[in-house]
């Protein structure tokens, strides 16, 4: 045969297997699955008591507040830290579970609840500042597990004087935003004072946080029904907002939003749920007072508050109080609450600017949101505070109160339902616009952290975390 001939031949033959390799992919698979654990370093003692660690600060972060996102970057850094990085952790609303499971041992699973127990930010950032010094100074164990139980057991860093203030002067604040003088702002600060230590009394007494929200609401419209009834000229809508905002700032928003985003929906519903109950509280507790005034005859109002002007460096000047206030309400540490005021400046800053051009509230709410955000995620690593700490400090100024207030009294008292509904739809959009502006933010932040690595990066790819683990 030719030599020609039989080289013709063997291109043919090989013609097969040259385009099997065009085709064929030789990059790793289109999801990354979970390979077979590797055999054990650890002692099973030790593994338990890491594990346990993990856990431990993995609940305490949830309980006061933190992402199902960061919670889980966290706990795997941990123990990744200790030589057990074939960890796994589920998380949910309700409790925290991880798992080690190598090749060459006994399995171990461990579980805690979590019980939510409001912000604090204090211990939120010692728990923070405890997961660093584990990954940077190689903290043993049992030296991790006492100092974790110093973090949990400190003190408060402010009396009790000092931290119900706080919740006042974020009221008070909030008066002088929307357009009131002095008396306004003094009488939403001692509303506020009144109702926050009515719900400390009712959840000594084991009240569930929905009433507790009913009476709150309650309490704040009430006094604004007494003010009329005594004919104090006070802008008793106000009264109200403030009352309002302070119950609404206490509400994960932004965590919901944030699990949903990162991949977290079982995390995700349960807060929004939450989050919606909650809000309802507040709804009933408006419109039954309201429903008894009406019927009462009781001559309430409501002023558009386009009507008020409020020079541009007063409510600036409210604004970053209000963060700051809210910021030694949540326990921060002094330097974090300088942090949460600039925060607040920054945020009631860019939400004017764009105002000014003529957007919507709720694309200048995001707009705000985004930036606070960002600068959260970017700046505060560096600073030693969590970025949460930035996000719902820096919101706290444009929450809507005074837009749900009003949609409730236009559908209870002026039986306005179409537009007291439009108002509260408004509220809504606003309140979901702050909370995927923040995500947002973060997200776009989180490329300048310092300290962004794998179990971050891990956590927060969405589009290969399917499930709440």
């Amino acid at each position: 045969m030719p030599p020609t001939s039989r080289g013709r031949r063997l291109r043919i033959a090989r013609l097969p297997d040259q385009a099997r390799r065009a085709i064929a992919g030789a990059g790793p698979p289109t999801e990354p699955f979970s390979l077979r654990a590797k055999p054990s370093q650890v002692d099973a003692a030790t593994a338990r008591s890491v594990l346990a660690l993990a856990l431990r600060m993995g609940e305490s972060m949830m309980a006061v507040g933190a992402s199902a996102a960061d919670v889980t970057a966290m706990v795997l850094r941990v123990a990744a830290s200790y030589g057990l990085s074939d960890s796994q952790v589920d998380v949910t609303f309700t409790s925290l579970t991880i798992s080690y499971a190598p090749d060459d041992v006994t399995p171990l699973v461990l579980m805690r609840i979590v019980r939510p127990r409001g912000l604090d930010y204090t211990r939120l950032q010692g728990i923070t500042e405890l997961a660093a010094a584990i990954t940077t100074e190689g903290l043993g164990p049992e030296d991790a597990h006492s100092r974790l139980d110093e973090i949990l057991s400190a003190p408060s860093p402010y009396r009790r004087p000092i931290h119900a203030l706080g919740w006042s002067g974020v009221a008070g604040c909030v008066a002088v935003t929307l357009g009131g003088g002095w008396l306004v702002a003094l009488v939403a600060a001692v509303t506020t004072a009144v109702i926050e230590q009515t719900i400390r009394a009712l959840a000594r007494r084991g009240l569930p946080m929905f009433f507790q929200q009913v009476v709150g609401a309650a309490v704040a419209t009430g006094s604004a029904v007494l003010l009329v009834v005594v004919e104090v000229e006070v802008r008793t809508s106000l009264v109200v907002a403030a009352g309002i905002v302070v119950l609404l700032a206490g509400l994960s928003f932004v965590g919901a939003a944030e699990d949903a985003i990162n991949g977290f929906p079982v995390t995700a519903a349960a807060r929004a749920f939450e989050v919606l109950t909650l809000t309802t509280g507040i709804v009933v507790g408006i419109a039954a007072v309201l429903d008894m005034a009406r019927r009462a005859e009781v001559p309430l109002r409501v002023l558009d508050p386009a009507t008020f002007s409020v020079a541009f460096p007063v409510a600036l000047a409210a604004a970053a109080g209000m963060a700051g206030f809210w910021a030694v309400a949540s326990f921060a540490r002094p330097l974090a609450v300088g942090v949460a005021t600039a925060a607040g400046a920054l945020a009631w800053t860019t939400w004017s600017a764009a105002a000014a051009f003529g957007v919507g509230p709720a694309v200048a709410s995001a707009a705000a949101a985004v930036l606070v955000g960002f600068s959260g995620e970017a700046l505060t690593d560096r600073l030693r505070i969590p970025p949460l700490l930035v996000a719902i400090c820096g919101i706290v100024p444009l929450l809507p109160g005074l837009a749900i207030y009003r949609g409730l009294f236009e559908i209870v008292v002026e039986s306005d339902v179409p537009g007291g509904l439009s108002r509260l739809v408004g509220a809504a959009a606003v309140g979901l616009a702050l909370a995927a502006g923040v995500v947002l933010g973060r997200y776009l932040g989180g490329p300048l952290r310092g300290s962004l690595d794998r179990f971050d990066r891990r956590v927060r790819r969405r589009w290969t975390v399917r499930s709440d683990s």
